[in-house]
């Protein structure tokens, strides 16, 4: 009898063993080349923030079925010209992103979602000249620069810090990727301005390679990306007048399209955009702001349609 109690323990003992060994066992990727596959992802993303243009300045997107967003954006940015005596143009945008992709991981025995955030900002500045071709019309060529980084972010599955996990999973904790982008763009504005109403009208073309540096091996990559976009705006008094200037209404329209890693990354490849607003000119006071602008925008394109709230200001 003591004997069979034994051998009882002894088996309970074993697989004890067992259980411990399979549970202690380190967690990896179960397809390591997703995260590079998301790297690549981001970077395309990326260029979103890093080319300005009017529709995709703020997006956020959410699959279907979930109340969770899988990428949150919004870039703040402008561009103008230093004078009329100097043609000398600059531009810049800083930009904000989340991406949320979810990886699966693996010990032999059984595998588990990964889920966590990556957090991008990213800054972009350009300098350009314009080269009159009629009295209203001009063409800008522009070099663009920008920087970027990406932290991953386990706050939101903390159960992975306090495991033991193999040493392809050490991005996600404490882990960054560093962009630097190069590119430039092509711009053909078009502007007339009448006591009765003002139109401007561009047309622009723009290209960026993103490269990551000093950054994880396993999240190294690159993406070439370009956009062309057609961006219209008419501006005429309401008949109404504030702070001495009369008060506009706005009317604005535009199209983008995506080229390159950037095209399809998010579901579409192009976007338009209709707005109706109002701006409040006061030019009449010696404050830095002429103009501000209140713009409601719709946005529609493949598979995507939302609606929006535009502020702009002109100094």
């Amino acid at each position: 009898m003591l004997g069979a109690k034994w051998g009882l323990g002894l088996l309970v003992l074993s697989v004890l063993q067992l259980v411990h060994a399979a549970e202690s066992k380190s967690f990896s990727l179960k397809d390591r080349q997703s995260v590079k596959k998301n790297a690549d992802a981001v970077l395309a993303v990326m260029s979103y923030s890093t080319i300005l243009d009017l529709a995709s300045s703020n997006l956020s997107i959410q699959q279907s079925g979930s109340e969770d967003k899988s990428l949150v954006m919004s870039q703040l940015g402008g561009g103008d010209v230093i004078s009329d005596t100097i043609p000398l143009y600059l531009e810049g945008a800083i930009a904000y992103s989340r991406f949320d992709p979810t990886f699966v991981a693996s010990n032999g025995t059984e595998t588990r979602d990964i889920p966590l955030k990556w957090t991008a900002v990213t800054g972009t500045g350009g300098i350009g000249w314009d080269f009159p071709l009629s009295e209203n019309w001009v063409v800008r060529p522009i070099f663009d620069f920008s920087l970027g980084k990406v932290v991953s972010d386990l706050r939101v599955a903390n159960w992975w810090v306090n495991q033991k996990a193999d040493t392809d999973l050490n991005f996600f904790q404490d882990g960054s990727m560093n962009m630097y982008g190069l590119g430039g763009a092509l711009m053909f504005d078009y502007e007339l301005v009448k006591p009765e109403y003002e139109v401007d009208v561009e047309f622009r073309f723009s290209a960026m390679h993103l490269q990551t540096f000093k950054s994880d091996d396993l999240v190294s990559g690159s993406a070439d990306s370009q956009t062309a976009n057609v961006w219209a705006r008419y501006r005429a008094p309401t008949g109404v007048s504030l702070l001495q200037r009369p008060l506009r209404y706005v009317l604005e329209a535009s199209h983008s399209r995506y080229y390159g890693d950037q095209a399809g990354v998010l579901g579409f490849d192009y976007l338009s955009t209709v707005g109706l607003g109002l701006e409040l000119d006061s030019s009449a006071y010696s404050i830095i702001v002429t103009r501000t602008r209140l713009v409601a925008r719709y946005m529609f394109g493949p598979n995507v349609s939302g609606f929006g709230m535009g502020l702009a200001v002109s100094f």
